[in-house]
């Protein structure tokens, strides 16, 4: 049986890794681009499992099934190809401002542990003898995830695709789909029978779309558009030239949506904004939805602000005020892909369609969900798609 995957960010190299080690599929994954560019390659890699929010249902699942394979996949891929995936298993501390809800971490923390998970509440005491880095009047204590992860996107990525290539798979990069054939639209279901593309034509009994912001053309191709806009995300990388406070104990910290993560010889990536299209914010997005040809150039739809960025390297630096000292090495943006107006991600089967599937949207959670959906993208197709196949989760 033949899968076709399209994009290899880090979902489609994920979903094609899974899918490799299924007998009997024979797999070609294409992408416009290199691997391991777009949304993965600016993506900061912070696991929020066990400290998110999502308690219940198709939501914390995903969640905590990527969390748990992590823990095998990383040690996994590293004895496959021998390359090295900076994986920091000191887990994650979430720093508590004044105006938040204690009560409400409190009542996290048990659920937690009736889900058999460990997340502690630690007083300003306590984390000033942990983490001696973190000092801001503000902070009123903090919450500590030893189970939650963080890692390289763009190392975990290339592993994938490595240890993919070694099962079998076929990768075209520079690739581009350019049109879909698919069978007469009064049958229902439809079926794609292939993709025209920069370097001819594919036939595949199933294909994935993974390719996140792409995925909106690609589905329009299909009549079936599914509707993604980008959000923009600007990051930097900061040398302090040693470590911020125990040097043997160097979690991601995380407070008021902007993460400290430690990335070895006392430099710190530290991020990221959020930053709609013009227009647009959470609450009230784009009305005009761009057209395809801008869809193709997203960017062009948000320029960077350097306003956003100055003001999380701000906050930061009033977390830990050592960071004000740090010397800026490089700053990046990338555009995650955000669904409008449902739940990200979107993973499934694509409406009308028997043999089309979609694994993509998943906003600012690819890099933690990537496991879980490679899971099910595996699980829809191994079962000949009975069943709806659809996923309906939170972001």
């Amino acid at each position: 049986m033949n899968v076709v995957i399209i994009g290899c960010g880090v979902i489609g190299a994920a979903i094609a890794y899974e899918l490799s080690q299924v007998k009997g599929l024979k797999i070609t994954v294409c992408d416009r681009q290199p691997p391991a560019q777009a949304s993965t390659g600016a993506a900061l890699g912070v696991l929020m499992g066990a400290i998110s929010q999502k308690i219940k249902g198709k939501a914390w699942q995903i969640r905590h099934t990527s969390i748990q394979r992590y823990e095998t996949l990383i040690p996994e891929l590293e004895a496959l190809t021998g390359r090295k995936i900076p994986f920091n298993r000191q887990g994650i501390l979430n720093l508590c401002l004044e105006e938040e809800n204690l009560a409400a971490w409190e009542k996290l923390v048990e659920i937690r542990h009736s889900q058999g998970w460990h997340l502690e509440i630690w007083d300003t005491a306590k984390l000033q003898n942990i983490c001696p880095q973190v000092n801001h009047e503000k902070i009123t204590g903090a919450v500590y995830s030893p189970q939650d992860r963080q890692l390289d996107p763009v190392a975990l990525t290339l592993a994938l695709v490595e240890a993919a290539q070694q099962n079998g798979v076929t990768f075209k990069f520079g690739v581009a789909v350019l049109d879909a054939q698919t069978s007469p639209p009064e049958s229902s279901p439809q079926f794609c029978k292939q993709l025209e593309t920069t370097e001819g034509k594919i036939a595949a009994d199933w294909f994935v779309i993974a390719a996140g912001l792409g995925s909106t053309p690609l589905t329009a191709k299909l009549n079936q558009m599914i509707d993604i806009r980008p959000v923009l995300g600007q990051a930097l990388q900061m040398r302090v030239g040693h470590p911020l406070g125990n040097p043997n104990f160097q979690p991601a910290i995380t407070g008021n949506d902007v993460h400290i993560v430690p990335v070895g010889g006392g430099d710190y990536w530290v991020g990221a904004t959020v930053e709609f299209p013009r227009n647009g914010n959470e609450s009230s997005p784009l009305r005009i939805f761009p057209p395809l040809k801008e869809l193709a150039n997203p960017e062009s739809e948000i320029p960077p602000n350097q306003e956003l960025l100055e003001s999380v390297r701000k906050q930061a630096i009033a977390f830990c005020p050592e960071l004000a000292t740090a010397t800026i090495l490089r700053t990046w943006s990338g555009l995650r892909p955000r669904p409008e107006g449902r739940p990200a991600p979107v993973i499934g089967k694509l409406p009308g369609f028997s043999n089309v599937l979609l694994a993509t949207g998943h906003y600012r959670n690819g890099v933690l969900l990537a496991p879980a959906t490679a899971y099910a993208i595996r699980e829809m197709i191994i079962s000949q798609g009975l069943g709806n196949g659809e996923w309906g989760v939170g972001g």
